[in-house]
C-alpha cells in the first residue's frame, strides 16, 4: 500500500529540533510548522507524544514491511535446494526417465570438499 501522495519523511534532526522548539522555547505547533516548514501541521504533536512515550529512539524511522533474510538463511536454503534436485536427477536416472538437455547429471558436491 502506497503512501499518501504528498507525505515526506523527516529526518532525525529535524524532529529533534520540533522537541527543542517546543519544550525549551515553548513555540506552539503552529509556529513549528512554519518555521520549519513541515507539511502537516499535526506531525509536530505526533512526534511529541513519540518522543515522550518512547524517547529519541521511538523517533528513528523504523522499516516497515518484511525483514531481510539473513544471508545465512539464504545460503543455507540454496545447499538444499541443491541437494533435492541432485536427488531428483538421481532418481529419474534410476527410473530410467530422460532428463531435458542442459541438466547435468553429476551428483552435488560441496564446494568446500573440493579445496580440501
Amino acid at each position: 500500500m502506497s503512501r499518501k501522495k504528498g507525505s515526506k519523511d523527516y529526518p532525525l534532526e529535524t524532529k529533534l529540533e520540533t522537541i527543542r522548539l517546543r519544550e525549551e522555547e515553548g513555540l506552539t505547533y503552529k509556529e513549528i510548522t512554519e518555521k520549519l516548514k513541515i507539511r502537516d501541521p499535526r506531525r509536530p504533536s505526533v512526534w511529541m507524544r513519540i518522543y515522550r512515550r518512547e524517547g529519541i529512539i521511538g523517533l528513528k524511522k523504523r522499516r516497515r514491511g518484511r525483514p531481510k533474510k539473513d544471508r545465512d538463511s539464504l545460503e543455507a536454503r540454496i545447499e538444499q535446494l541443491e541437494m533435492e534436485n541432485t536427488l531428483l536427477k538421481a532418481l529419474a536416472i534410476e527410473l530410467g526417465e530422460e532428463l531435458p538437455e542442459g541438466l547435468d547429471i553429476e551428483p552435488y558436491t560441496d564446494i568446500n570438499e573440493d579445496i580440501e
